[in-house]
């Protein structure tokens, strides 16, 4: 029983904690509408390793460090909303200053441009590093239950993401020129709505 409980309040954990990333990852389709599929699953990998590793790191440093913890928690929002908005800015100026068009371009599905590894490195961190809170909710977990508890998150997390990935490649094709526009608002949005939430936490 107690093993149901675990693994049903950790796939919750990891369903809320995910869904700043499902909303990047929505904008990240409609970004890129003609993503492969094993893009598709390094992009939702990415989000996924990275919603393991800070409440990972949340109950390394409630274990060890809590004061110094406590004294960065404040800041977290503040990291959040400006990694967001200056991914969200730089999709949007690049949504009205398209570049040369490329070779596969076509009057109905403009190329893509394509995520950069800095650019994700970024939103894996922006959308995640809220999750460095979770080490006091998992801190009465041994070691190897919080490492249980994190594969649980980032299981959790992946599945969540590489579907927000194919929704957001379905309306990104539809929308075609304009999807930049829309996923650097989405970006944006998540930003604020992470930094103005954490007031009311």
């Amino acid at each position: 029983m107690e093993g149901i409980v675990f693994l049903f309040t950790n796939v919750l954990l990891g369903a809320g904690l995910a869904m700043d990333a499902f909303s990047v990852s929505l904008a990240n389709g409609l970004n890129e509408p003609k993503m492969k599929k094993a893009r598709m699953g390094m992009i939702a990998l990415v989000f996924a390793v990275f919603q393991a590793l800070m409440p990972l790191l949340g109950w390394f440093f409630v274990h060890n460090f809590v004061l110094y913890f406590q004294s960065f928690e404040k800041w977290i929002p503040w990291i959040a909303l400006v990694l967001l908005c200056w991914i969200g800015i730089h999709m949007i100026r690049e949504g009205k200053c398209p570049e040369k068009p490329c070779e596969q371009e076509t009057d109905s599905l403009p190329c893509p441009k394509k995520l950069g590894f800095s650019a994700l490195m970024l939103q894996g961190v922006a959308t995640s590093i809220d999750a460095l809170s979770v080490g006091f909710t998992i801190s009465e977990y041994n070691f190897l239950s919080a490492l249980l508890a994190v594969s649980i998150i980032a299981a959790v997390t992946f599945f969540i993401c590489y579907g927000g990935i194919y929704l957001g490649k379905k309306f990104g094709t539809a929308l075609a020129g304009k999807a930049s526009l829309l996923g650097g608002s989405i970006l944006i949005f998540i930003g604020i709505e992470i930094f103005v939430s954490s007031f009311f936490s």
